[in-house]
C-alpha cells in the first residue's frame, strides 16, 4: 500500500525501534504510547483489520499471538499482565488502516500510568 505508514516502516523507508523483525511480521515500540511498555505487532501482508481476514490469514495470525507472547515476556511484562487490543474499523480508534496488534503493559513498573 503506498500510502501506509506500517508498509513505509516494514520497508525501510521510515525508522522504528524493532524489537521483532521477520519475514512474516515486525514488531515496533509505539511512538505515542498509551503504557509504559506499548509494542505493535505488524504483518508484513498489508490487510486493514480483521474484517479483511479469511482462511489465508490463519497462519500468520496464530503465529502472532504467539510472538505477542515472547515479546511480553522479553519486554518483562508477562507476569504482571498486559492487553492485547485489535482496533477494527475507524468508530472504535483505528488509525492505521494496517492491521496490527496492541501490546500494551509494564503498569507495576510504572504505577503512574492508569490502566
Amino acid at each position: 500500500m503506498i500510502n501506509c505508514i506500517f508498509c513505509k516502516i516494514i520497508n525501510g523507508e521510515l525508522p522504528a525501534a524493532f524489537v521483532y523483525k521477520d519475514s512474516e511480521m515486525v514488531a515496533f515500540a509505539d511512538i505515542n504510547p498509551k503504557a509504559p511498555v506499548h509494542i505493535l505487532v505488524v504483518p508484513v501482508i498489508h490487510f486493514e483489520s480483521l474484517r479483511d481476514v479469511d482462511s489465508r490469514h490463519e497462519k500468520i495470525l496464530g503465529k502472532m499471538m504467539v510472538k505477542v507472547k515472547e515479546i511480553a515476556e522479553k519486554q518483562g511484562i508477562s507476569d504482571g499482565g498486559y492487553k492485547i487490543i485489535i482496533n477494527n474499523g475507524k468508530g472504535v480508534g483505528q488509525l492505521v488502516f494496517h492491521l496490527h496488534v496492541h501490546i500494551l503493559g509494564g503498569w507495576k513498573k510504572s504505577p503512574g500510568w492508569q490502566v
